[in-house]
């Protein structure tokens, strides 16, 4: 794929979570399960990651230019890295507008994040 070919992503009907996995208090993870979250807390588990997260959800309008939120105190291949990382783990899309990548939290596995380790469930 060329780094200008645009990408079209499924549109969740609804907007609820993609519910991936059980609450953690219904019952023991199924082995993939168990496998497909560990990628997602892992990907939020380096500092710079996580920060660059936070920056993506708390942006005004939910959606943020990598300009806008390179300023993490690493280099930009780095923060191009990591970037990388969380889209592979599934918590941010991108969408490439001219010479600029837009970055938006993906709310439904986020909410698939929260549902799992909720406990009142």
């Amino acid at each position: 794929m060329s780094k200008s070919e645009v990408v079209e992503l499924p549109v969740l009907e609804g907007g609820g979570a993609v519910p991936c996995c059980q609450p953690i208090t219904a019952g023991e993870l199924s082995h993939s399960d168990a496998e497909k979250m560990a990628a997602m807390f892992k990907a939020l588990s380096d500092p710079v990651r996580l920060r660059l997260f936070s920056k993506v959800a708390s942006h005004p309008g939910g959606e943020a230019c990598v300009c806008d939120i390179a300023d993490v105190g690493v280099s930009q291949p780095t923060v191009s890295h990591h970037l990388k990382k969380l889209r592979e783990a599934g918590l941010l899309t991108s969408e490439r507008r001219g010479t600029w990548v837009y970055y938006q939290v993906a709310p439904s596995v986020v909410a698939a994040m929260a549902a799992m380790l909720d406990l009142r469930a």
